[in-house]
């Protein structure tokens, strides 16, 4: 191994870079730092240079509380997800490494050019934590759970951006529903929240709460001219500010006519004023163009189709190949089989179609002859029956008496 040891381990101390320094907040990350020390070093390293080692990386890792300040990139803080994010890819790198079985210089080189992959990644991490998820609220205060480098302790973090968020117009049409929605995009991950209050606030200054609970909007049904005015929204805290202060000036136009014509209700909605409308009942119904979602869901549902059958076809596949190696003529065996059958029941079906064949042409060749025996008696019967009247006749006409003719004379005429 020669004396370049040292020198890579001193090397591998020196990448670890502040940057890092948030990691060791997470306990799975000492766990497996702990796991490298004593499962995998004592098989992959030389006794002697173990605690020199360890000694280089606990000491940088000490050091890591000591981060230098830049809003752009580290502020000595960092948020679970973004923690969670960081230590899974140092961990699977660790692992990975542990994984390859190397020992010795290359097991150094492998971890030193490791952890310097993982300062960049970590670096882009908090990064994108300090733009997009630090303090995201534009007005108002969010309190977001963080996690303190330094010790390591979760503390919450109020990010106060003005007293109030800004006023809201709202124009409602006499005998309709107002509607009032205080909900920001941030209210649902900001912690430390309690409840949502609504206060009507009269011209005096005096305050009278009209609602108070989880959901974040105020609805009045049928309003009136009387409930025109300044209506507060206010978000509370735990730690005792407010969340977000809203001020809603309500207006009541008059009551809707029929004749109204949706071009009119554009023009009355701006960005900060707000006209509601009801949905007026349609006795047809509202057909719309295909979308881009509903094309995507048909061709997913059109895909896990196809993607069933050949599933199906992919096992019949396997079972098929499966038994012709385990018994290589059960399926030629098999078709051999159902072909005879299949020709036995063939002949059977056609020697029962003759037999019946035969069996009808011999009974209508009986009912034929039958019916042509029977027509013939019944015309000799007949002409039978035709022939003894006049035999009778001319017997009774031979036995009848003869009666003399009598002469008779004419008289002369004189």
């Amino acid at each position: 191994m020669g004396p370049r040891l040292p020198l890579l381990v001193a090397a591998l101390a020196s990448c670890l870079l502040p940057a890092l320094g948030c990691i060791l907040c997470d306990k799975k990350v000492l766990e497996e730092l702990k796991s490298l020390e004593k499962e995998y070093l004592p098989t992959h390293l030389r006794a002697d240079q173990h605690r020199r080692l360890m000694a280089r990386v606990n000491f940088t890792l000490k050091d890591f509380t000591n981060l230098p300040i830049n809003e752009d990139s580290y502020l000595g803080v960092i948020d679970e997800p973004t923690l969670e994010k960081a230590s899974w890819s140092l961990l699977k790198e660790l692992r990975r490494i542990k994984d390859s079985n190397v020992t010795g210089e290359l097991f150094v080189k492998e971890l030193f050019w490791m952890l310097k992959q993982q300062k960049d990644v970590f670096a882009r991490f908090m990064a994108l934590f300090l733009k997009e998820n630090f303090c995201p609220n534009k007005c108002g205060t969010m309190v977001q759970t963080m996690i303190w480098c330094p010790n390591c302790k979760k503390e919450l973090h109020p990010c106060p951006k003005g007293s109030e968020c800004p006023s809201r117009k709202v124009n409602v049409h006499e005998m309709e529903d107002m509607i009032l929605d205080c909900e920001l995009n941030w209210h649902k991950a900001s912690a430390a929240l309690t409840d949502y209050s609504f206060y009507r606030v009269w011209s005096n200054k005096t305050q009278t709460l009209e609602y108070k609970g989880k959901g974040p909007t105020l609805v009045k049904t049928m309003v009136e001219p009387k409930d025109e005015g300044v209506y507060l929204c206010k978000l509370g805290t735990t730690i005792g500010v407010t969340a977000t202060a809203i001020r809603f000036h309500v207006k009541v136009l008059p009551k809707r006519t029929v004749e109204e014509k949706s071009s009119d209700m554009d023009d009355d909605i701006g960005l900060d004023d707000t006209t509601w409308y009801p949905i007026q009942p349609t006795s047809q119904p509202m057909t719309s163009a295909p979308t881009v979602e509903n094309m995507l869901k048909s061709l997913l549902v059109g895909l896990l189709i196809w993607g069933f059958v050949v599933l199906m076809a992919s096992i019949v596949i396997v079972i098929f190949c499966y038994w012709s190696e385990k018994n290589p003529g059960y399926f030629i065996d098999s078709l051999k089989a159902w072909y005879h059958t299949a020709k036995e029941a063939a002949k059977r079906i056609a020697m029962g179609a003759a037999k019946g064949a035969a069996k009808g042409a011999a009974k209508e060749a009986a009912e034929g002859a039958a019916k042509e025996a029977a027509q013939e008696a019944a015309e000799g019967a007949a002409k039978e029956a035709a022939k003894e009247p006049t035999k009778a006749s001319a017997k009774e006409a031979d036995h009848r008496p003869q009666v003399p003719e009598e002469k008779t004379k004419k008289p002369r005429h004189q």
